[in-house]
């Protein structure tokens, strides 16, 4: 293990939990969900009856192409303004890199527990490894997913334990993946830097050495999906996450205009969100949002979030540029601070990002 400080998006702990995969295999037609998973506001919090709005897109070749980027970057800032959510697509993560990741994903869940279990959370004061995050006492209830939960850069802070040698392509197609998405997330950052009046080597210095973090996540299906959760709402805590859907199983949703809305991901696009980090240093103007994951009776989803952090060392804090003459919306706090926060409580909505609120 790297001997430098591990990065905060990875710091944390959490009680071990049944396998969720292994309980929904257990369960028969005549079996409960077990109370411990059983959500009474799964069913209770409205969802929007129409599937037929959907999130905005945005066309990274138009992006970065001078002859359509202005319209496009005006897009992209009506996307963060108005959803804090948009799909992208043409963002140039080869399909064959994709593709592979996506049937490794697919084989490692597809393996014995007993092989899974070889990267458990061994609670070393990281949440890394196979298992469940955010899980605090024996009360609390739980989410109706397991996932693997790996730090991908910077590579000093690798540990590869966590990281799966079988199926045998894995490691060398996650390593190549980070680096794409790190690729994306530079090129999203520069021109969102823009769009809030900050020049791009301010968001570059913010976000350097591009701390990342991988999720994936299994979700099995549920002879009653309507009990449970797959992940509870939440917003991120970090600046900007994509995330891929490794098979056509819906399940995400997001809250807009106090209603949860289904999100229909396009084939290979990445569905990417603003997280609370960019909502502090924009002091509003984006936000985040908060989302979660259903589930349904017939088939697993699996999914991958990756999350792009700002630098270890950072204070949290309305950038001076985007204030101007105005005030700050949100107070300060150390990065280390916050992320100890987000991962010393259950997932609850926005609660951390808006206890800074002033």
């Amino acid at each position: 293990m790297a001997t430098q400080e591990m990065h905060s998006q990875c710091v944390g702990y959490s009680l071990p939990v049944p396998n969720v995969q292994a309980l929904a295999t257990s369960i028969n037609k005549s079996s409960l969900v077990p109370e411990r998973y059983v959500r009474p506001e799964a069913k209770v919090e409205p969802v929007a009856s129409t599937d037929d709005i959907e999130l905005p897109i945005i066309d990274m070749a138009k992006l970065i192409d001078q002859e359509f980027s202005n319209e496009e970057a005006s897009k992209l800032h009506l996307a963060c303004q108005e959803w804090g959510f948009f799909q992208l697509v043409n963002h140039g993560v080869p399909e064959d890199l994709m593709e592979g990741l996506k049937v490794d994903i697919t084989e490692f869940f597809s393996k014995p527990l007993e092989e899974k279990m070889a990267y458990k959370q061994d609670n070393d004061g990281t949440i890394q490894g196979y298992g469940q995050v955010f899980v605090l006492s024996e009360e609390q209830k739980l989410d109706w997913c397991d996932m693997l939960y790996i730090m991908t850069r910077p590579v000093a802070l690798r540990n590869m334990k966590y990281w799966p040698t079988s199926p045998p392509t894995f490691r060398d197609n996650i390593d190549r993946f980070s680096l794409e998405l790190t690729k994306l997330a530079s090129c999203l950052w520069n021109y969102i830097a823009k769009n809030v009046g900050v020049a791009p080597e301010v968001f570059a210095q913010l976000f350097k050495d591009h701390p990342q973090v991988i999720r994936f996540n299994y979700y099995p299906p549920c002879l009653e999906p309507d009990k449970v959760v797959g992940h509870s709402p939440h917003s991120d805590a970090t600046g900007i996450s994509f995330v891929l859907h490794v098979n056509d199983v819906q399940g995400l949703q997001i809250r807009k205009d106090g209603e949860w809305i289904n999100i229909k991901a396009l084939p290979n696009a990445f569905v990417v969100n603003l997280g609370d980090i960019t909502e502090i240093l924009s002091n509003g103007i984006y936000k985040s949002v908060e989302h979660r994951v259903m589930t349904n009776t017939e088939n697993a989803r699996i999914s991958l979030a990756s999350f792009q952090s700002p630098d270890n060392s950072i204070m949290l804090r309305p950038l001076p540029e985007v204030i101007g003459d105005g005030k700050p919306n949100y107070g300060s706090i150390s990065y280390q601070e916050f992320m100890k926060a987000f991962f010393d409580k259950q997932l609850d909505g926005k609660s951390v990002v808006d206890t800074l609120k002033l």
